[in-house]
């Protein structure tokens, strides 16, 4: 239990900067809304990444199961938590004196940003298979659906500079996540 402890807290601190990071951007529009047009389907991003962070964090209490703990783990662990700071940090970079706004920001870095969340959607798949069999057979195969679903729109974003595509794509794993949620932990089985 000491090393889940001493994991959880890194992953935890790693967690915080990301959401403080898309927070401080938030608050940063909100200050000088004149300073950096905004733009809905990035905010709408923000959005998500938030609550894919918060689910993540829900999701990893199920590390508690591991028993055996190794390097390999831990370090595989703390990239795949990174990832989501990473993202994080895409969404909102330090400097946009080169970028007209949001919009223009976002299109131009979408290959990079739609890159990492399908990367942290197959570092999923290991993470699900460390916690065990067990811990794969209760997903079922929603969650294969789960995945696929989420790295195929991942990858399409990544060669559709569409702004339909990209505002229907947005809403649409905005719903599935408040759903799949709801399904995963509210259910009379859980």
């Amino acid at each position: 239990m000491d090393k889940f402890f001493h994991i959880r807290m890194l992953m935890g601190t790693i967690l915080g900067l990301s959401i403080a990071h898309l927070l401080k951007g938030v608050v940063k529009i909100i200050e000088h809304p004149g300073k950096v047009k905004s733009y809905s389907v990035h905010m709408l991003w923000v959005l998500y990444l938030l609550l894919l962070i918060v689910h993540f964090w829900w999701w990893e209490f199920s590390l508690h199961l591991i028993t055996t703990w190794n390097f390999l783990t831990y370090l595989y662990l703390i990239v795949y938590t990174a990832s989501f700071y990473v993202n994080a940090t895409l969404l909102f970079p330090e400097v946009m004196t080169d970028y007209a706004g949001y919009k223009d920001y976002f299109y131009s870095r979408r290959k990079w940003f739609f890159g990492v969340l399908t990367a942290t959607f197959l570092l999923d798949i290991i993470d699900t298979l460390i916690k065990g069999e067990s811990h794969m057979t209760h997903l079922g195969y929603e969650y294969v659906f789960y995945i696929a679903f989420h790295v195929v729109g991942y990858l399409l974003a990544i060669k559709i500079e569409d702004e339909r595509f990209h505002k229907a794509f947005v809403v649409t794993v905005i719903v599935y996540q408040f759903v799949y949620i709801f399904r995963l932990y509210f259910t009379l089985e859980s």
